[in-house]
């Protein structure tokens, strides 16, 4: 796809509608101007619910060869999260099982991850559908030199914890919209109008691309780099 916009000379925009959370926009400018400092541990928490109706409802789901597994098609939000936050991965340790999925999907239904950053900073990825009956968690948690900041909820979308230096306080505008609800299951925030604001501001008043193609790609090559390691 890369190549072919480069071709045709064609912009190109990534959907990652949770970097307009409004909480995660906020940690976002306070990590731009030094408030959390060098970021020592990161802390991802993906904790969701995905039934058997669900992998039933497309022949598509489930399939390895075309779904890719659980990081892709349930969690490359928040690794894209990751990476816009702290930076790029240049280390991991992985282990994976299937639990409760065995005769729905492919791969694995949850995972736990070490990292190890570019900038140095560690970190850990827990995911898993096998949260009982409902999504529990969505959390990235912050630990730097100057602060400490949790956005929590079940997709990112409450700030639960700060602390920073010299008294430091995070406040914003809420305007969060409730999560896509498609009935016997919820995915993320609800905030593709963002998305399409940011495409309508490029092509009519040549604004900048909120998330361009090669950060859609590192995305892509995160979850590779993971689940090589758990091969």
């Amino acid at each position: 796809m890369i190549h072919a916009a480069e071709q045709a000379n064609k912009r190109l925009f990534v959907v990652k509608q949770n970097r307009f959370n409004p909480p995660v926009q906020a940690v976002k400018k306070a990590i731009d101007e030094g408030r959390i400092g060098n970021i020592f541990n990161v802390q991802l928490n993906c904790f969701w619910n995905r039934n058997p109706r669900y992998y039933h409802e497309s022949d598509w789901k489930g399939k390895k060869d075309i779904d890719g597994g659980t990081l892709f098609t349930q969690f490359s939000h928040f690794i894209d999260l990751l990476y816009w936050l702290v930076g790029d991965i240049d280390a991991v340790q992985v282990f994976t099982s299937n639990f409760t999925h065995q005769n729905l999907i492919e791969f694995e239904d949850t995972g736990v991850i070490s990292l190890k950053f570019s900038n140095g900073a560690l970190g850990t990825i827990n995911y898993t559908v096998c949260s009982y009956d409902h999504n529990m968690e969505g959390s990235i948690t912050l630990f730097g030199e100057h602060g400490t900041v949790k956005i929590g909820g079940q997709y990112l979308n409450l700030l639960e914890y700060q602390s920073f230096k010299d008294d430091y306080k995070i406040i914003f505008d809420d305007t969060s919209k409730p999560a896509n609800d498609y009935g016997f299951y919820k995915g993320s925030m609800s905030n593709h109008d963002k998305v399409y604001e940011n495409v309508i501001d490029v092509l009519l008043n040549q604004g900048t691309i909120k998330t361009n193609m090669l950060e859609g790609l590192k995305t892509v090559q995160i979850i590779e780099k993971i689940y090589k390691a758990a091969r």
